[in-house]
């Protein structure tokens, strides 16, 4: 299958078919998914959606669980 592309940060990230947004947010090379209330970085700690810690922005939307969603073409995520 041929590989997507999308952006993180600004980044051009190719990943394969399947791929969560939080495997292309460190293929990317960022590691802090957002900052909490008093600005430690954050990132995914489950895995499975129960956690909130891999939350970014995915095409607007606001505190999306990355790892509970696959990558799709032209995708554009922020973390914070």
């Amino acid at each position: 299958m041929p590989d997507l592309t999308l952006t993180v940060n600004g980044k051009s990230v190719s990943v394969t078919p399947g791929t969560t947004v939080a495997v292309a947010i460190l293929m990317a090379g960022d590691l802090a998914f957002r900052r909490s209330v008093s600005g430690e970085p954050r990132g995914p700690l489950c895995g499975m959606g129960i956690c909130y810690e891999c939350r970014a922005t995915i095409n607007g939307e606001l505190h999306a669980r990355t790892c509970q969603i696959v990558c799709s073409s032209e995708m554009r995520v922020t973390t914070g």
